[in-house]
């Protein structure tokens, strides 16, 4: 497989899913997940500030979440273990595809992450038991500017009856009630 990134555009202006560059051998996988070439021969330029992971139980939904302006921040998401249904949505304002959302499935077996613009709204139901979420970030975590929507406010079909949710994800407001500073 070539070292550089594929690109391929969602329906969201700006938002991308990529399929990283994997190289399988007898022993087993090594991927690339940051390529700053490949980002900046998109016009992306992203500076990586902060790097996270979390673990999530199978039925876990966590989102939808961002941080607000000054401390907004792009990023790219991908899973290095299990598989997990990965879902943004467009808060800008001025965006032709603002409220709409996209989701994609992200998984070590598919190799693919998302690059997600400032002013969208990130989250994620975990299709596996313990599934890895990898998080590369544009801006530190600030607390004050740190909130989301509701996951259950803007459409999307989770396709599970009973989620595992934190009792913070259900308290943002929902898309039709939210002021979008973006």
């Amino acid at each position: 497989m070539k070292d550089n990134m594929l690109f391929t555009a969602t329906p969201l202006d700006g938002a991308y899913v990529l399929t990283l560059p994997a190289f399988p051998d007898d022993r087993g996988v090594f991927l690339k997940t940051f390529h700053e070439t490949s980002l900046k021969q998109m016009g992306i330029n992203f500076d990586l500030k902060e790097s996270y992971f979390s673990t999530s139980k199978k039925d876990v939904i966590r989102g939808m979440h961002f941080q607000t302006p000054p401390h907004q921040h792009s990023k790219i998401v991908f899973c290095p273990y299990g598989a997990i249904l990965d879902v943004i949505v467009d808060l800008r304002k001025n965006s032709t595809t603002y409220g709409q959302f996209y989701a994609q499935e992200l998984s070590l077996e598919n190799h693919k992450a998302y690059y997600i613009p400032e002013g969208f709204a990130h989250g994620f139901k975990s299709l596996t038991e313990d599934a890895i979420t990898y998080y590369l970030v544009s801006s530190e975590y600030s607390k004050e500017h740190d909130t989301g929507i509701r996951y259950d406010s803007f459409g999307f079909n989770w396709g599970v009856k009973h989620p595992i949710v934190s009792s913070r994800d259900i308290s943002f407001s929902f898309l039709q009630g939210f002021n979008s500073p973006f």
